[in-house]
């Protein structure tokens, strides 16, 4: 959401301050801070938290008109989630359990073997028993998979992607990043760095394209104003669709729920 507030005077007004929580009207806006915005934004994360962005020294008054003028943007988007809730599944670690890489649905085989505890092999996951047999050990030797499988493959398409964006490649890690598929933070003189959450690399190749084109197109523009679609639609023309399809297949995906444990 846009900030159609002009900026006011701040002069004998609080400033927010990064990770503050800010009350309006009965809601909870969590603040975070930019030194690279000079516009306010909100985003409605998947959980449902509401983040409000905020340039360098944005005061109170100025982030609750925001909030407020917002407040028909915010119920459209709220009410949109509930219609789409999470239902990712919950997953056991036995022979034949299904698990998803790159759209692509793949069996676990246990096995017993002295080789990595993970391995995608002759179109199997396959997994030591042993670690199979533990099932916490089991969610962090998958998840690490991902992280490293995804790692080696999104190396291979962050070129192409930046080329075409015109932006320099930044650094790039997968791991987890809460709420979001991925995230961009500059860094000053170097390319930043952009950080995709393991559980995407589950998506069928061109919505990792997309969430990777997504966050290339932060090092030109901040926020997810008019000239950021501009920007991602040049990139992606059909960028609207892909997104749609994200939201879809995203709460569907597999987040690390194991049996027995939530």
């Amino acid at each position: 959401m846009p900030d159609p507030v002009p900026p006011s005077d701040t002069t004998d007004r609080q400033s927010l301050v990064d990770g503050q929580v800010l009350g309006v009207d009965g809601r909870d806006f969590v603040i975070a801070v930019s030194a690279r915005r000079k516009r306010l934004g909100l985003t409605v994360e998947r959980d449902g938290t509401l983040t409000l962005r905020t340039p360098v020294s944005c005061d109170v008054a100025r982030a609750e008109d925001f909030a407020r003028q917002s407040r028909a943007w915010v119920d459209s988007k709220l009410s949109l989630r509930d219609q789409h809730r999470p239902a990712h599944p919950v997953r056991g670690f036995r022979d034949g359990e299904s698990f998803r890489y790159l759209g692509r649905e793949y069996r676990l085989l246990l096995v017993s073997e002295n080789r990595a505890p993970v391995r995608l092999s002759a179109g199997r996951l396959r997994m030591d028993e042993a670690a199979a047999a533990d099932p916490a050990r089991a969610r962090r030797d998958l998840i690490a998979w991902y992280r490293m499988a995804g790692l080696r493959w999104s190396r291979g398409r962050l070129q192409p992607w930046a080329a075409r964006m015109e932006v320099p490649e930044p650094v790039v890690t997968v791991r987890d990043v809460g709420n979001r598929w991925g995230t961009y933070r500059p860094a000053g003189g170097d390319t930043g760095t952009m950080a995709l959450h393991w559980a995407v690399f589950q998506l069928p190749a061109h919505l990792v394209d997309y969430v990777i084109a997504h966050e290339l197109a932060h090092i030109k523009v901040s926020g997810h104003g008019p000239d950021y679609w501009t920007l991602l639609k040049r990139a992606i023309p059909e960028c609207e669709a892909r997104k749609e399809e994200l939201d879809d297949l995203g709460r569907r995906l597999w987040m690390g729920q194991i049996v027995g444990r939530n």
